[in-house]
């Protein structure tokens, strides 16, 4: 088995940070936010794995800045033995030497969250906790049903009562359902699956068992990984890194794959449409450290650079990027186009993501703590600022204007994705499209509203050459081609998660 073992270059960027800046109407500008992280893990030797858990979400930090939990319980013992622990805030916020330690348990699953507009509560926050006839079933989910409200309607005309407005609650109800006429957890996470459409990667322990499973299209990463007795699951590599662990594989589209102390066991039966994961995760979301069905992230970003500087050239006397996501794209342009690369931004490390912070006061608060521009770095030269997406247009122009006030005689902006057009459905909060600056603008008219002196963007056609390969990848937040229909309505601020 092979460990990815990360580079000097990718483990200094530990906090993937963005810049984000207010619009003088108090209309904040934000960045996709990516909805959660999920880490499970089985200890065969019977050893506690709360801590380990916790490093974990520690390491997934990036994917969700809202709130976070742990759930644990002992595979020896009672079928409906458990010992939560979930809050609001940061994983070091939620967590200490104490709680952890009461938390006894060789099997368990963790997440961190961020939500889109609204239900930022507590009652929302997982993983979710199930006692029901079979024991306990405990359950963490990364991406976003589609079709969660018709199978919350009926379930609740059926009876059903759920406590939060999460989608990942429809799921739980209706694995535990399942598991009343099936022999096997694994079994009814199966039958759920084919009612459930949408995104998801799940992490579900019951209480002999811990279960991975994975949407058929593959929308979110989930990973398999392995330290001495114990197997682990998680959304990025970065996690097993981070915890000592040895990355075994990546679960596959439609896998639901099984961990019992006799190994791994493998089901496909729903692998049987086109992969279509996420290409959001390796421009912007996903941390530089980790590999996403075998590409690592980083060189993804360094490719997009590269692209850039062959398809929109500019004569300029430096190149920088926008912290975290930006710095590799940055340093792929200037490889490409031989033009220096440069530091321009002192960013404050202990400020966490803007747009994932669930009140306007937070983002209006800490926007300008966030960012500084080095003056000597660009005074007098013609700069090319690289950043990894534009939504409404406001941070960029913000950005573009701070640089220009340190002396910068001109900024080219180029941005490592395509222009945003469309919401999406499956995990990011993309807005509607109405929302987005480059729905209604052209790009020269996008580089006027910036200021910048001009605009480029990658080319949709060449996206693909992130990934190095022919995977399938979804790019409908550029394309309006959506792999699952949307819904007719929007629902992501009602039943999110």
């Amino acid at each position: 088995m092979k460990k990815y073992n990360s580079s000097t270059q990718e483990r200094d960027a530990m906090n993937c940070c963005k810049i984000y800046a207010q619009q003088a109407t108090g209309q904040e500008d934000e960045k996709p936010g990516e909805e959660c992280g999920v880490f499970g893990m089985y200890d065969m030797d019977s050893s506690d794995v709360a801590s380990t858990i916790y490093y974990g979400l520690f390491s997934l930090q990036h994917r969700g800045q809202e709130s976070c939990g742990i759930a644990v319980s002992q595979t020896d013992g009672p079928k409906r033995n458990s010992s939560t622990c979930k809050g609001m805030g940061l994983v070091n916020e939620v967590f200490n030497a104490d709680n952890l330690e009461k938390m006894k348990g060789d099997i368990g699953v963790g997440h961190v969250r961020y939500s889109t507009a609204g239900a930022s509560t507590a009652e929302n926050i997982q993983p979710l906790v199930l006692n029901y006839v079979k024991g306990t079933l405990m359950v963490a989910h990364n991406g976003n049903l589609v079709n969660a409200v018709d199978l919350r309607n009926d379930l609740e005309l059926n009876g059903a009562i759920f406590q939060t407005t999460i989608d990942s609650e429809v799921i739980a109800y209706l694995i535990a359902r399942e598991r009343l006429n099936v022999g096997t957890v694994e079994e009814a996470v199966k039958n759920a699956m084919e009612k459930i459409q949408g995104a998801y990667s799940l992490v579900v322990a019951s209480p002999r068992k811990l279960i991975g499973a994975r949407d058929p299209h593959g929308f979110r990463p989930l990973c398999i990984g392995k330290r001495d007795n114990a197997y682990i699951l998680s959304s990025e590599t970065c996690a097993l890194d981070t915890v000592g662990a040895e990355f075994v594989r990546d679960v596959e589209p439609g896998e639901i794959v099984t961990i019992t102390p006799d190994g791994i066991h493998s089901d496909k039966r729903m692998a049987i449409v086109e992969k279509k994961s996420c290409i959001f995760e390796y421009i912007y979301f996903a941390r530089p450290d980790s590999y996403i069905d075998g590409v690592c992230v980083h060189s993804s970003r360094i490719a997009a650079g590269r692209i850039l500087a062959q398809t929109h050239p500019v004569a300029a006397d430096i190149v920088v990027g926008v912290p975290e996501s930006g710095n590799a794209a940055a340093m792929g342009f200037a490889l490409e186009s031989g033009i220096p690369y440069g530091t321009a931004f002192v960013k404050n490390s202990y400020v966490g993501r803007t747009f994932i912070k669930p009140k306007q006061s937070a983002r209006e608060s800490s926007v300008m703590v966030k960012l500084n521009v080095l003056r000597e770095v660009v005074a007098g030269k013609r700069v090319v600022m690289v950043d990894d997406s534009i939504v409404r247009g406001t941070t960029s122009g913000r950005i573009v204007k701070m640089l220009k006030d340190a002396g910068a005689v001109e900024v080219h902006v180029r941005i490592s994705s395509p222009p945003f057009k469309y919401p999406c459905y499956f995990g990011t909060d993309v807005p509607d499209s109405d929302q987005l600056i480059a729905y209604s603008y052209t790009v020269e008219e996008i580089a006027q509203k910036i200021g910048a002196d001009s605009l480029g963007y990658l080319d949709i056609s060449r996206l693909g050459e992130l990934m190095d390969g022919d995977m399938g990848y979804c790019d409908a937040c550029f394309s309006g081609n959506y792999p699952v229909k949307p819904p007719t309505g929007d629902i992501r601020g009602e039943y999110e998660h």
